[in-house]
C-alpha cells in the first residue's frame, strides 16, 4: 500500500512539474516607478488607426481637457430608442481602444432618460442603453470586467425643462472613468 501512496506522489509532482515547464512567461504590465510614484506612461493609446494622445502636462488623455476621451464623454439617443447612432460610434470606439490599450482603468456607464414614461420604464431603458453601450465597447476590445453599467432613468437630468431640446439632452450615456 506504501509503495502505491509513494508512487502516486511521486507521479503527481512529476506532472506538476512537467506542466510549470511549457507555460510562456505573462507580460508584465508597467505600474510606473514604484520610488518614484510616477504613474505608468498613458499618454497615448492607439485608436482606430490613430493614436489618442495626452498633452505635455503628463495628464493621462481621459483627463486631459483637450483631448477627445476628455471631451466626449456621452452618447444621445434617439425618444424611447436604445440603438446608438452612427455619429457616436467613433466616441464609442475612441473609449473602447483606450481601455483596451489600459486594462487598469474601468469605466461606469450611466443611462439616462427624458422625463416622459413611467419611473420603471425608464429604468428599464436607461439600463438597455447602457447595455448597448457596454457590448458596443466590449465588441471593440474592452473588456466585460472593465465596464459596469447603471441606470439612472429619469432621475438625473441634465437639463431641466420640458420640452424636445430638453428632453434630447437628457436621453443619453454618460461615460464616467472609475476614480474622477
Amino acid at each position: 500500500m506504501r509503495k502505491w501512496i509513494f508512487a502516486a506522489i511521486v507521479i503527481a509532482t512529476l506532472a506538476g512539474c512537467a506542466s510549470k515547464g511549457t507555460q510562456e512567461a505573462a507580460p508584465v504590465e508597467d505600474k510606473g516607478d514604484r520610488a518614484t510614484g510616477s504613474a505608468p506612461d498613458t499618454s497615448t493609446a492607439p485608436v482606430g488607426g490613430s493614436r489618442v494622445t495626452g498633452t505635455a502636462t503628463g495628464q493621462p488623455p481621459h483627463k486631459d481637457p483637450s483631448n477627445i476621451l476628455s471631451q466626449k464623454r456621452t452618447i444621445y439617443f434617439d425618444y424611447d430608442q436604445d440603438t446608438i447612432k452612427d455619429e457616436y460610434k467613433a466616441t464609442v470606439e475612441a473609449h473602447s481602444k483606450y481601455l483596451q490599450s489600459n486594462r487598469q482603468l474601468k469605466v461606469i456607464l450611466q443611462g439616462n432618460t427624458d422625463e416622459r414614461g413611467t419611473r420603471e420604464y425608464n429604468i428599464a431603458l436607461g439600463q438597455r442603453r447602457a447595455d448597448a453601450v457596454k457590448k458596443l465597447m466590449i465588441l471593440l476590445g474592452a473588456t466585460e470586467i472593465q465596464i459596469e453599467t447603471v441606470s439612472f432613468g429619469k432621475e438625473k437630468p441634465r437639463r431641466e425643462g420640458h420640452d424636445e431640446s430638453s428632453w434630447a439632452e437628457n436621453r443619453r450615456v454618460d461615460i464616467v472613468y472609475v476614480g474622477e
